[in-house]
């Protein structure tokens, strides 16, 4: 309920149920008003010719209504009051920012139960759906699914519950194992150290699946390390190379299969407000490049710092998947690897797009 209504030079103020005050500029209101001239409320599409209107606007009256249900305002440039709902009023009454999603809780192998990261195939069914999945991912960045069929449909479907397979040069769907005819490190045998996919694409995907279709092998255990833990432990005891690693962009590189694919971002990508945004690492595909020499011994000392992280096994989850098993992990978040093997060991997969998952993150009432 709103009430204590007060028009200033700028903007006005009221307060939400007598308690907590809030003011709001005039020029947003007007930007943001709702009605229909101003908004579509079908595509929430603004339709308002935002820098048409005059940059000092002031409303020419203004109330609450009758129930204190909102705020009422005349503007000079419409032909209808606007009105402005409380609960909207109230969501934006700070500089909230829409595109935080809940912070995440570094963890190590010590401090991560394994239990936590565990869920069965079959409760994706269940009533709450895909959200067990998504506070998982949230949570600890990686989520094992179990009893899962051992078939391409089976990633298909918990692709879907979170958004749409994602096309890249693999294709959408795809399966994997040792092939020495493949121009990817994936499909050898060899160890693979932990790293993030996707380092030679502009939009790295978000979200990776792995599902175990058949294990018959010695080896081969999958490593999932926090790539958030990594950061803030470098934050905290050596922050020259925390600073380093923010602002050295790394080129990525695909090279094969006919094409040619790079792009460049720091090892930890931070945004606007300085918050970790992406962990992006891949040695393997990290390109030739030449920086300044101050920038590049920087660089060498950030990666030897990082590297050495990420493959300290006491930074480490390690588990052998068996059929059945899936994993499910953050890719701007989670550095995977996997230990050498001897035998048959055989994968398949997918990936889905960032914004989707962060899409089903606020779908699910997580954010």
């Amino acid at each position: 309920m709103l009430n204590n209504l007060v028009l200033g030079d700028d903007m006005l103020s009221l307060s939400f149920g007598g308690g907590r005050a809030a003011g709001f500029d005039y020029f947003w209101l007007r930007d943001n008003a709702r009605d229909p001239e101003s908004f579509d409320s079908r595509s929430h599409q603004r339709e308002l010719f935002t820098a048409a209107v005059d940059p000092m606007i002031r409303p020419q009256a203004a109330r609450l209504s009758d129930d204190g249900a909102a705020l009422i305002l005349d503007w000079p440039d419409l032909e209808i009051e606007a009105h402005y709902q409380a609960d909207f009023l109230q969501q934006f009454s700070n500089a909230a920012d829409p595109m935080r999603l809940p912070a995440a809780a570094p963890w190590d192998g010590a401090s991560l139960d394994p239990q936590a990261v565990r869920l069965a195939y079959q409760e994706l069914a269940g009533p709450d759906g895909v959200t067990p999945l998504m506070q998982r991912l949230v949570a600890h960045g990686f989520a094992v699914l179990t009893a899962c069929p051992r078939s391409l449909e089976a990633v298909q479907e918990v692709a879907d519950s979170i958004g749409y397979v994602r096309q890249t040069i693999f294709g959408g769907l795809f399966e994997f194992e040792a092939n020495e005819g493949m121009a990817d490190s994936a499909y050898t045998p060899k160890e693979l150290r932990p790293h993030t996919d996707g380092t030679y694409s502009h939009d790295a995907p978000g979200v990776q699946l792995l599902l175990c279709v058949d294990y018959n092998a010695e080896g081969g255990e999958s490593i999932m390390v926090d790539g958030a833990r990594i950061a803030a432990e470098l934050q905290a005891t050596q922050p020259h190379i925390h600073a380093d690693l923010t602002r050295i962009g790394v080129t990525g590189l695909y090279k094969g299969d006919g094409v040619e694919l790079r792009a460049r971002r720091p090892i930890l990508r931070l945004d606007e407000t300085g918050t970790l945004a992406q962990v992006s690492f891949n040695n393997y595909d990290r390109d030739t490049v030449r920086l300044a020499d101050d920038d590049m011994r920087a660089l060498y000392a950030g990666i030897r710092a990082f590297d050495g992280m990420a493959n300290d096994p006491a930074m480490q989850w390690r588990y052998t998947l068996q059929p059945g098993d899936m994993l499910v992990f953050d890719n701007w978040r989670i550095l995977h690897g996997r230990g050498a093997f001897r035998g048959q060991r055989k994968m398949a997969g997918a990936y889905i797009n960032r914004e989707d998952f962060e899409s089903r993150v606020r779908s699910c009432g997580l954010a």
